[in-house]
């Protein structure tokens, strides 16, 4: 027989800050993309030089591998995927001790079975998510593997420079197009971990969206690793400046 889910109002309110983080979180870092330096561009600028190495190189085994080992990161991240989501169909099947345990935990408000079982539906939701990332990212970086396996090298001086800038750039589409799925995949595991606040309070959950949003802009627009990959090209985080464009 079905029954009703009631969910209390702060529940709503958190599952829906926690929605806006994510979803807002994502729009605001493409769109920001465009105008300050983030890991995103600086990686996009970083692929098209690799492609465009590539076509200047007799040998292309050493690029090869260099794909084929992300693929194998992303590859684990997708089968792990499977093995979370198998683990909590398997807690939705024995919900009732399942909420017995959240019982016992200290500073755990109290919920009925019926909203455990929600929150457990959304854990379940948000990894499908992931899975989805993961395997599409998969197959692109496949995609660039079969491009570097047809990629002209410089021991063809028949082919024209207009053909390899236009190999050398779609390639690193490709190539780009792969790593963003891989980041949305990495940035859903970010929020899961968010989520699982939501089984102890409503109000660490929106804590903890709140942690995970600024850990991710920090990373994308302020860290160390920015600041170095930046350095490379001699620029400095911040504003996009009109002559790099």
């Amino acid at each position: 027989m079905f029954k009703m889910i009631t969910i209390p109002l702060i529940d709503i309110i958190a599952l829906s800050w926690f929605m806006f983080c994510w979803v807002g979180y994502s729009f605001f870092a493409r769109k920001r993309a465009k105008t300050y330096y983030s890991l995103s561009n600086i990686l996009c600028t970083l692929r098209v030089e690799w492609m465009n190495a590539v076509v200047h190189k007799e040998h292309h085994i050493a690029d090869a591998a260099l794909v084929g080992n992300v693929e194998r990161t992303v590859t684990f991240f997708a089968s792990s995927t499977i093995f979370v989501l198998a683990g909590v169909l398997t807690v939705i099947a024995s919900n009732d001790a399942f909420v017995r345990v959240l019982e016992q935990l200290p500073f755990t408000t109290q919920q009925s079975h019926g909203l455990v079982l929600l929150k457990l539906a959304g854990i379940a939701g948000i990894m499908v998510f992931a899975f989805f990332k993961f395997t599409w990212a998969v197959r692109q970086f496949g995609f660039v593997s079969i491009l570097l396996g047809m990629a002209p090298s410089i021991s063809r001086p028949t082919v024209e420079k207009a053909e390899r800038d236009a190999f050398s750039l779609n390639a690193a589409k490709v190539l780009d197009q792969a790593g963003h799925e891989y980041n949305y995949g990495l940035r859903a595991y970010y929020f899961a971990l968010a989520y699982l606040c939501w089984f102890v309070s409503p109000w660490l959950f929106i804590t903890a969206s709140i942690i995970v949003t600024a850990v991710l802009y920090r990373r994308e627009y302020n860290s160390r690793v920015l600041r170095a990959l930046l350095a490379s090209q001699g620029l400095e985080p911040g504003p996009k400046s009109t002559t790099s464009e």
